[in-house]
């Protein structure tokens, strides 16, 4: 018989492309964009049975500690869609930090200011300005007066919708530039994408 670590669960795995059993890490990475290095700064053990704690809650506790603890200084939170929840994006936005998320494409956002229902964001239409530098959408449940400046990123082999609460980017060049950071990070993990803090 097969023992196991006690704190070990069943969980996808990006590596394997599949659910396997193993120990939830949830990680907080801390990058220089000027030089691109980076570092772990802080982790948690994803371990619901024993703490009740969700990812969301695990990451809004690194958060906190970042802000109100070590006092570290950070403009930016990148995050995969695993974490993209209204919660947390308004918990960041209230720190004042900037977030990118990539969402979902059955998200539900509006861009036409309440006129129309909500509407996946895979069915949007873009203009040619707004594919150089976003538009403004409301999320389904955020408050009224929180807007996002979404984007459509596009590589050889994938779209990216990209939120951000970082009204002065002007260019889904730049936009693309932030996110390679976190797909370099991803890459070398198996896919698996987790928080970013950005100086």
């Amino acid at each position: 018989m097969l023992s196991y670590i006690e704190i070990s669960r069943y969980q996808y795995s990006g590596n394997e492309h599949g659910v396997i059993r193993g120990v939830g890490l949830i990680n907080c990475v801390y990058v220089n964009p000027e030089t691109g290095k980076y570092w772990i700064i802080d982790y948690r053990i994803y371990d619901p049975e024993s703490d009740g704690k969700t990812k969301i809650d695990h990451v809004t506790e690194m958060l906190q500690n970042l802000v109100y603890n070590q006092a570290l200084a950070f403009r930016s939170v990148l995050m995969d869609s695993w974490y993209a929840t209204n919660k947390l994006m308004l918990y960041i936005d209230d720190l004042g930090k900037n977030y990118y998320c990539p969402l979902k494409r059955n998200r539900l956002v509006d861009d036409t200011g309440g006129q129309e229902n909500y509407t996946k964001i895979e069915f949007l239409s873009w203009n040619e300005n707004e594919l150089k530098s976003g538009k403004k959408i409301k999320i389904k449940k955020f408050p009224r007066t929180k807007q996002v400046k979404f984007r459509v990123t596009v590589s050889t082999d994938r779209t990216d919708f990209i939120a951000t609460n970082d009204f002065s980017q002007s260019s889904t060049d730049i936009v693309q530039k932030v996110c390679k950071v976190c797909l370099r990070h991803a890459d070398a993990n198996g896919g698996k994408l987790r928080s970013f803090i950005e100086n």
